[in-house]
């Protein structure tokens, strides 16, 4: 393999992984309530920001300018990251609340889901924005103790990738392998399962679709969560439409791997990630489409995904 396959395929994997992180999310609420929920993408951008106000960071705009916590209150990083994932996870029960409960109560159609909860990512994108500006922060010394990148290659052809991008991509796949056992090997995941299939048979089985529903959001936005932040080590935050920068390639990630699927959304993202990466450098201002155009192709082969499976119309 030469050097610049090489170099261009640990780029891919590496990009394909932050998107991968981004999906699970989105994935996770469909996989049992079958919604789009597109104020993800501001709870990505809250647990990014969270985890940056429990470093210890400080505000240069908006309206907490020149504020943060106290010095003795600041947290190491990680436990700063899993504190902001958890105000991130508790954020997405609030929008459940709000945006798809009394819906979902009133037996109102899908698409009155998408819309309200695309309201609530505009009003929450805002609120930010009034907070806190729109400048970039960065979390400086988040994983210090790492070499910045990790040489893949030799002295004399060095192939390096940065080492937050490994961690994105080693912590998606930790992240499918453990939701993955919980949907499919545990009792609250079956019951998940159940809910999935019909909302209102597992209710009538005593399952509590509420409570349920509830821990589906808490989840969706804790890993939404600990996305933000490390997508937010890598690249910086960088104002408040941080995440819905990332909500469109996310819908087409989770798209191109089978709306549903776990695994799917890492392999959609890595498919993606591979073919941005290829892109050659003359026409990088089209990476972006052509992302797209391979989406389009999959989908005209294989309309339910790379991993998704044919749905079955009940008459």
């Amino acid at each position: 393999m030469s050097a610049l396959l090489l170099q261009n395929t640990l780029n891919g994997l590496a990009i394909g992984g932050v998107y991968a992180m981004f999906a699970l999310g989105y994935t996770l609420v469909f996989s049992v309530l079958r919604i789009i929920n597109f104020a993800h993408a501001s709870v990505f951008t809250l647990g990014a920001y969270f985890t940056y106000l429990f470093t210890g960071g400080s505000f240069a705009d908006g309206l907490l300018t020149n504020q943060a916590l106290p010095a003795q209150v600041a947290l190491p990083f990680i436990l700063a990251m899993l504190a902001g994932a958890g105000l991130a996870g508790l954020s997405s029960i609030a929008i459940e609340r709000v945006a798809f409960k009394p819906l979902r109560s009133r037996g109102a159609d899908s698409l009155l889901t998408l819309v309200s909860s695309l309201g609530v990512a505009i009003a929450l994108v805002n609120i930010i924005q009034y907070l806190v500006g729109t400048e970039n922060y960065s979390f400086s010394g988040a994983f210090a103790t790492f070499p910045p990148s990790v040489n893949f290659g030799t002295e004399l052809q060095p192939i390096r990738v940065r080492t937050i991008q490994i961690i994105i991509l080693c912590v998606s796949m930790v992240i499918v392998i453990g939701l993955t056992y919980f949907i499919t090997a545990t009792k609250t995941g079956k019951a998940l399962q159940a809910i999935a299939e019909d909302a209102t048979t597992a209710s009538l089985l005593g399952i509590n679709t509420d409570r349920l529903t509830m821990l589906t959001f808490f989840l969706s936005g804790f890993l939404g969560g600990i996305a933000g932040t490390l997508v937010g080590v890598s690249v910086s935050i960088n104002g408040p439409y941080f995440g819905i920068n990332f909500g469109l390639k996310g819908l087409a990630v989770i798209v191109l791997g089978g709306l549903g699927d776990i695994p799917g959304a890492v392999v959609g993202g890595i498919v993606i990630g591979l073919a941005e990466a290829f892109v050659p450098a003359q026409a990088i201002a089209y990476k972006d489409a052509i992302a797209f155009a391979l989406l389009f192709v999959v989908l005209l082969i294989r309309p339910q995904g790379l991993l998704g499976r044919a749905i079955v119309q009940k008459v």
